[in-house]
């Protein structure tokens, strides 16, 4: 049996998104193989969750973008010595760079490891992710972007771990209950009687709302009637955005025929009834978990083809592929696939059990090196 390790994560806080969901499972995987799991951040909702599943949380602020935030290394450094840590994972700019003062002209140091969860602007700043003596790439598309931009790292230490879903939350094939069904249909009336597009993403116009609605309109002026729901949008401090998309869908005459929603906890349920499920951000994305959730359930994904959504539309559904920008295609593609989707396999990948074990394998390949 190989020697059980002690991590450290660090990630800027606890509360939403990627990184931190990315944090927690591995931490709950390192936990359940019997390794000792820390998570350093400045805390949030999700570190009571943390803590229950037995992992450990120190709470310093790795978040702030100051040069003033690299006194805190030492501070890293007495932790990491302190815990006699075998491993730091760092999955952000800042933690990465105090991670990255605190080990250096250490001789024993713990191995380094950081995770480029995103396409971030390229320079100086952005390049301590490729200081990693691993650097875990969530796509594909992450490890081209970071060879484009950094040619000096060295391919061989960058390694494409893809996120992972638990096919348990997304089960191939659901369908929500009746009573679902009646109470979220009671909620969006407009939303029923035809077939329902979802796109689910936060309140900002990189997520391609507005094609959305440009869609649905374009299939009205061909005769097809669907609804759709922006499942997400609605968020606080995001009202004159919502106030535009609305605008946008009364001068397109379908208004009636658009409901935009806050975050929700049903969203398998929502994709689950979906006809079809959009991810038209316009700027490339580096993974695309949704197309993962929506095609586990079984449901077809319309997509613009660039990215890591690309890239994984290639992969799990290639007929839902459309060139981004690109109107016309997309609503030849929306009407074809409404008209006949093809048949959707279960998910061969991108399960969460492959993502946790390819991670604490590349840790134990480090740690006994």
């Amino acid at each position: 049996m190989s020697r059980k390790l002690t991590v450290v994560q660090l990630v800027p806080a606890l509360d939403a998104g990627g990184a931190e969901r990315s944090t927690l499972e591995i931490a709950q995987a390192l936990v359940a193989d019997g390794h000792r799991s820390i998570v350093v951040s400045c805390g949030g909702r999700l570190v009571e969750r943390l803590v229950a599943a037995g992992s450990e949380h120190v709470e310093l602020d790795v978040a702030r973008k100051s040069l003033a935030s690299l006194g805190r290394a030492p501070r890293l450094r007495a932790l990491f010595e302190r815990e006699r840590v075998d491993l730091v994972h760092a999955r952000s700019r800042v933690p990465a760079w105090l991670a990255w003062f605190a080990l250096r002209a250490w001789r024993e140091r713990p191995r380094f490891v950081t995770t480029a969860h995103g396409l971030n602007s390229p320079g100086f700043y952005s390049a301590v992710m490729t200081r990693g003596e691993r650097v875990i790439c969530v796509s594909n598309t992450v490890r081209d972007y970071l060879l484009r931009h950094y040619p000096r790292t060295d391919p061989a230490k960058l390694v494409v771990i893809p996120r992972g879903i638990d096919p348990a939350q997304f089960p191939y094939g659901h369908q929500p209950d009746a009573t679902w069904r009646e109470w979220f249909f009671a909620e969006f009336p407009q939303l029923a009687g035809a077939p329902l597009l979802t796109l689910p993403g936060r309140g900002t116009r990189l997520k391609g709302h507005a094609d959305a609605i440009e869609l649905i309109a374009d299939l009205k002026a061909r005769g097809i009637d669907t609804r759709l729901l922006l499942l997400g949008a609605r968020q606080v401090g995001r009202e004159a955005y919502i106030a535009e998309l609305e605008q946008l869908a009364a001068a397109r005459g379908v208004a009636d025929r658009l409901a935009i929603s806050a975050q929700r906890d049903d969203a398998r349920d929502v994709y689950a009834c979906s006809a079809l499920v959009l991810q038209l951000s316009n700027k490339p994305e580096s993974f695309g978990r949704t197309v993962v959730e929506a095609i586990a359930l079984c449901r077809p994904v319309l997509g613009y083809d660039h990215g890591g959504v690309g890239e994984l539309l290639a992969d799990l559904y290639p007929a839902g592929r459309v060139p981004p920008g690109d109107r016309e295609r997309l609503t030849e593609r929306a009407a074809e696939l409404l008209r006949f989707a093809p048949a959707i396999a279960p998910l061969p990948r991108y399960r969460l059990a492959d993502m946790q074990e390819a991670t604490l394998a590349l840790y134990r390949e480090l740690a006994h090196a």
